[in-house]
């Protein structure tokens, strides 16, 4: 069978990795891809646009595509997959509908607060003066979100009032997220550890994976500007355990069936991004797809066959995955200035890893250089996460550090205490 992924990033090409492993997958077909995709065995890419859902259909039915995934949230709120099923063709990914619980974060919230899913008290507003009065009102630390999709990067985490109120600014006046930030939701400040938690789920189905910890901000101890994320490491040890028992059964399967009760039933991959607090998980915000980098390093860890474990969650099965003890750790290159501006086209050298069958680059943002034999260019603001999977996290950190550090990086810059919170 062939396997279509849609997307072109870091996600896309461990997804597109981890199909081609499938002993059923004869060709993993990306779209658009890239060029590091391309050097993966078994994998091409398709320069077609991920908004170009005729060509994607068209391209599926011409090659015969038994199954195609959906990596980033874009095509999946501009409803992708209604249009891959009408035209009749199995497809692993929520609706238009169903996907507005990341396309709207107050869509989100209120499902949340009818149905008592754990998070923070929120409110929100499309009027500037009535959103100041709120935070004036309510005081700081408060977090201001953009209300639509902003690639990870719309939220503000304010420590003052006049941070909030910048950032309220920003978004509904100055339109830094364009038409994302016309709407706000404006929620407490929860204190503690973030945990991401996804699950494969299709209507009431819930299969939960393994964790991840992500790093949102740009900088060393956890400072800087949100961005999509930094680097990422699987198990979460300290936040495993009778967390992940209570957080399926009061956030996961919850919100599962919460959908389906409201007539919009998901299917695909559910993302839970936690706040582990004092009181227990609370609901940051939900994805509904794989988190970047979460996917880089728990895909690496996951045993079972992506393609057996789609389909039996398809036909409604809570199918056992099987998981390594290993463990993985991913750490993200990002070109100088990210998440703000950056130059584009900077030459660089990918290094030789210490361990081929452990290490793995996933690329996200980078070009060939057609001038250079094995140079590569920056063609994004995440460019490039080096995946390390070993017997214990240290030895994993360990590894991608040992690579990282040995090498110079003109115009990259990339986070050097990822996983911090183990030390």
């Amino acid at each position: 069978m062939k396997v279509l992924v849609i997307g072109g990033g870091g996600r896309e090409h461990a997804l597109a990795w981890k199909f081609a492993q499938s002993e059923r997958v004869t060709e993993v077909l990306v779209a658009p891809g890239s060029d590091g995709i391309d050097d993966e065995q078994g994998c091409r890419s398709v320069a077609i646009r991920e908004d170009d859902h005729e060509g994607l259909i068209a391209l599926a039915k011409k090659e015969n595509v038994a199954l195609t995934m959906v990596g980033p949230e874009a095509p999946l709120v501009a409803g992708l997959v209604d249009d891959f099923l009408a035209a009749g063709l199995t497809v692993f990914g929520p609706s238009k509908a169903a996907a507005e619980i990341e396309g709207s974060k107050q869509f989100a919230k209120d499902i949340m607060k009818k149905y008592e899913i754990p998070t923070a008290t929120y409110e929100s507003f499309t009027n500037l003066v009535d959103a100041k009065a709120y935070v004036k009102r309510v005081g700081v630390p408060i977090v201001v979100k953009a209300d639509g999709l902003a690639a990870g990067k719309g939220v503000v985490v304010a420590e003052s009032e006049s941070e909030a109120l910048t950032a309220l600014d920003e978004m509904m006046t100055a339109k830094k997220f364009g038409d994302a930030g016309a709407s706000v939701v404006i929620e407490e400040c929860l204190r503690g550890e973030e945990l991401s938690y996804m699950a494969f789920v299709h209507g009431k189905t819930v299969v939960p994976m393994v964790t991840a910890q992500d790093h949102k901000r740009a900088f060393e101890g956890d400072t800087g500007p949100n961005t999509g994320g930094m680097g990422a490491y699987s198990p979460v040890p300290h936040l495993d355990g009778d967390w992940l028992k209570e957080a399926e059964a009061t956030v996961l399967r919850p919100m599962a069936e919460a959908m389906v009760a409201e007539g919009v039933p998901f299917t695909g991959i559910l993302y839970g991004g936690l706040m582990i607090t004092e009181k227990g998980p609370k609901v940051i915000e939900f994805n509904a797809r794989f988190g970047d980098p979460e996917t880089q390093v728990i895909l690496p860890r996951l045993k079972s066959d992506l393609v057996d474990v789609i389909e039996r969650v398809l036909d409604g099965e809570e199918v056992s995955l099987s998981w390594t003890d290993q463990a993985c750790v991913g750490v993200v290159l990002a070109s100088e200035g990210y998440p703000g501006s950056y130059e584009k086209g900077i030459p660089f050298q990918l290094p030789d890893v210490n361990d081929t069958e452990n290490q793995l680059w996933f690329h996200a943002g980078s070009v060939k250089d057609k001038n250079e034999v094995d140079g590569w260019k920056t063609n994004g603001g995440r460019v490039l996460l080096l995946s390390t999977m070993a017997p214990s996290l240290k030895v994993a950190l360990d590894g991608t550090y040992d690579v990282l550090n040995q090498h110079s990086w003109n115009g990259l810059f990339y986070r050097k205490d990822i996983a911090h919170q183990l030390k």
